[in-house]
């Protein structure tokens, strides 16, 4: 940008400065941070002269899930993770990869507007978890859908028969 960054030597925002607590500021430098999620701005007080970092992210609408019961209750990513963990228990997969599925089916859901049905949320997951580890989706199918004998078993591995695409043999 010519120029440098949107906001350089402005005042975008003041902010007190932790320092001398003076709400007189500049900005020095502002970028994308958190893969485009925030700006980080480095900011210079006008009083003492320190400089300080703040940065600036959306704040998103509260996601609410609409519960069979009809009663509504905040979205938790920690269940989601904490239900991929059990389904995920002695399978090859990270900490890591569980913390990002739960974050697409959190982005998914939020794509489809602020208050999704537990159905939906259930069904985002099983979706992710059926990329990921197909004996993991089995597993929280197995509990999600309430299965009670071996048909039930059997009829979800032909689905997910039909909806994979078959192992390449080496």
């Amino acid at each position: 940008m010519p120029g440098g960054p949107a906001g350089v030597g402005s005042n975008v925002g003041t902010m007190r400065c932790p320092w001398c607590s003076v709400d007189d500021d500049r900005v020095v430098d502002s970028r994308l941070a958190d893969e485009g999620s925030a700006i980080r701005r480095r900011r210079e007080c006008l009083n003492c002269g320190r400089r300080f970092t703040t940065f600036e992210r959306v704040d998103e609408l509260p996601l609410w899930v609409v519960k069979r019961s009809g009663d509504r209750e905040p979205f938790d990513r920690a269940k989601i993770v904490a239900g991929v963990r059990a389904a995920t228990k002695n399978r090859p997969v990270t900490e890591e990869a569980m913390q990002e599925l739960a974050q697409r089916v959190e982005d998914a859901l939020r794509e489809r507007g602020n208050e999704p049905t537990s159905q939906q949320v259930g069904l985002a997951v099983l979706e992710q978890l059926k990329a990921l580890d197909e004996v993991a989706y089995v597993r929280f199918a197995s509990v999600y859908k309430g299965f009670e004998d071996l048909g039930d078993f059997e009829r979800e591995m032909g689905l997910l028969a039909k909806t994979t695409e078959p192992k390449q043999r080496g």
